[in-house]
């Protein structure tokens, strides 16, 4: 059986100073695996690297798009504790310079939720979900 879990999250990167600094806006602490070359970010449960997108698509073995413009089929969540905490979140993750996609909004389905696009247009989702379980350390359990 295979295991069941995410422990790495790895973005292809353009211009990865310029994405380095939008996730240090954003208080996202490096980890000490960190270089020059790459990022490694901790979260409350899985890794997320930053790693230049034409060393990505190399050792991939694909062709990937480079434009910023084009959307990359993938979408990273911060789930959050409260429906107030989306908002609150949100207004930090714009202070930092993202570019926001859709406003908190409350959802059919009982949630508060919104997007976000960072420099390099990875986008990602803010939301709040009413049945959502966390561990001590912030680590979503459920949903």
């Amino acid at each position: 059986m295979v295991p069941q879990r995410v422990s790495l999250v790895t973005i292809g990167a353009i211009n990865l100073p310029e994405l380095r600094s939008f996730y240090s806006r954003l208080g996202w602490e490096e980890t000490e695996f960190s270089s020059d070359n790459f990022a490694v970010l901790k979260t409350a449960g899985v890794l997320v690297s930053l790693f230049p997108i034409q060393e990505l698509s190399k050792d991939v073995g694909v062709e990937v798009s480079k434009s910023k413009a084009s959307f990359h089929g993938v979408t990273l969540a911060i789930n959050v504790e409260s429906p107030e905490q989306v908002d609150s979140t949100m207004d930090l993750i714009r202070e930092a310079g993202a570019k926001i996609l859709r406003e908190p909004h409350h959802t059919f389905w009982g949630g508060r939720i919104a997007y976000f696009a960072d420099p390099e247009n990875n986008l990602w989702e803010v939301a709040w979900n009413p049945t959502a379980v966390f561990d001590e350390r912030g680590a979503m359990l459920s949903f």
